[in-house]
């Protein structure tokens, strides 16, 4: 592809309205990822449902995001 059309397409890309560019920057990105890897994506799928039962179930101890910035400060600092 020459400069010229390039630029064409991003001129093009550019003068679209901010929803249809934010799709064509998610589409392009992903472009870049390569394949999704199915094992991953239900690895993922696994973990989301056990986080969720420990949640539902009271296992997990849930902070609020001041506490989290907190603590991490506070390792920091240490």
């Amino acid at each position: 592809m020459s400069t010229a059309q390039l630029e064409s397409i991003t001129s093009a890309a550019m003068s679209l309205p901010e929803r249809e560019r934010a799709k064509l920057a998610r589409d392009l990105v992903a472009s870049l990822d390569g394949p999704a890897d199915a094992s991953v994506t239900d690895a993922w799928d696994a973990e989301i449902c056990r986080r969720i039962n420990e949640i539902e179930s009271g296992k997990a101890e849930l902070l609020d995001a001041d506490e989290v910035i907190a603590r991490a400060r506070a390792r920091i600092r240490n």
